[in-house]
């Protein structure tokens, strides 16, 4: 009974949002579904915040190697979660003047608009510029012209890599554009635009009859992921 009614309600849930798509009149149904859904999703995160809190606790008063990360993470959790909860800073909406709490909580001016802004997003840019310096060492150890594949793999990369910098365009510059082979910020526009292009589109293809394929399974029952294993 404990696998049965959830696998049921799964089944009945994905037919709903299904069968919702081609038929309009269990639109109705399936926006219920929906909302059912969203519930699920914030009990999910709230259930996601405390296990977040529990295991950096725990990391905390084991002393485990990395614990100042943990309370790092802890710290900016609790500082983010009360200036999101409190609207802190958030400028009162034109309706309510009179309410500092009546504006939204991603207001701009707000608190939680500066921590996104000013916090998250810088820390963002940093991450991925440390990113692209890993990238290029692991290119360059994978790149090795060893066979046929991975010299076109390797002359790809030279040209798209240096069309994208200002000295792939300074380059370019002084070949004709009639010269349209012999220049290398258009062979890498080309480059992207076409071969990257159709692979992109085969392997959403290919994403989107795996998710039909995954999809069926769980709508009859075959593959029941969200029932754990036995």
């Amino acid at each position: 009974m404990k696998r049965n009614v959830p696998m049921l309600i799964a089944i009945a849930a994905g037919l709903v949002m299904v069968v919702g798509e081609f038929a309009p009149p269990t639109r109705p149904l399936q926006d219920l579904a929906g909302s059912w859904f969203n519930i699920l999703a914030a009990v999910a995160f709230v259930l996601g915040g405390a296990n977040l809190v529990v295991l950096n606790l725990k990391k905390i008063s084991d002393n485990r190697p990395g614990w100042g990360y943990a309370a790092v993470t802890l710290a900016a959790f609790f500082v983010t979660l009360f200036i999101g909860l409190s609207k802190w800073g958030v400028p009162p909406a034109d309706e309510y003047p009179d309410f500092s709490w009546s504006g939204a909580h991603e207001s701009e001016g707000g608190g939680f608009w500066w921590v996104f802004e000013f916090v998250i997003l810088p820390l963002q840019s940093s991450m991925f510029a440390l990113l692209a310096f890993f990238v290029a060492s692991a290119a360059f150890r994978a790149f090795r012209a060893k066979n046929t594949a991975s010299v076109l793999l390797l002359g790809t990369a030279f040209i798209i890599l240096l069309g994208r910098t200002y000295a792939g365009s300074l380059l370019s510059s002084l070949v004709p554009e009639t010269l349209w082979f012999l220049r290398i910020d258009m062979l890498s526009g080309i480059c992207m635009s076409v071969f990257n292009l159709a692979g992109n589109r085969a392997i959403m293809i290919g994403v989107a009859l795996g998710i039909m394929a995954t999809s069926l399974r769980i709508l009859t029952g075959t593959d029941k992921p969200y029932l754990g294993q036995d």
